[in-house]
């Protein structure tokens, strides 16, 4: 298993969490709804909801914002996860469990939740979080230690 390094970016930081702010709340002001991306995606496809369109869009830039960025830099977009087939199934079915048994996700709840002062929000962001520090621990610190 290869660790991969990751930099502090403060500026590119700061610039995605401002747009991430900026895009919760021109979906809260335009379409009277949370920006939480396992909602708005369960929601995209034509005929599964009357404002489907906005959701399909919202999806569309998110795929589209690297694609921006790389045009824009003119250097790939760098990506620190997995590229096994086998671990990348099972993380995406793991977080899609975790995304329905929490009632949500972490932009939905991490973002939007807590700016509402939900409690339950709290409490899905403290799990989130506790669990993504657990998992990197283990992976970079125990699973690293057994294969060297």
């Amino acid at each position: 298993m290869m660790v991969v390094a990751t930099e502090f970016t403060p500026w590119a930081s700061l610039i995605g969490g401002v747009l991430i702010g900026l895009s919760a709340v021109l979906v809260m002001t335009l379409f009277g709804r949370i920006a939480g991306i396992a909602g708005i995606s369960t929601g995209a496809l034509p005929g599964q909801r009357e404002d489907w369109l906005w959701r399909l869009a919202f999806i569309a830039g998110l795929v589209a914002a690297p694609l921006l960025v790389q045009a824009v830099t003119g250097e790939p977009v760098a990506q620190t996860v997995s590229d096994n087939p086998v671990v990348m199934a099972l993380a995406g079915l793991l977080v899609g469990f975790g995304t329905v048994w929490g009632s949500g996700c972490t932009s939905g709840h991490g973002v939007c939740g807590l700016a509402r002062l939900s409690t339950r929000s709290l409490v899905a962001t403290v799990t989130f979080l506790g669990t993504g520090v657990a998992t990197v621990f283990v992976l970079r610190h125990l699973v690293a230690g057994i294969a060297s």
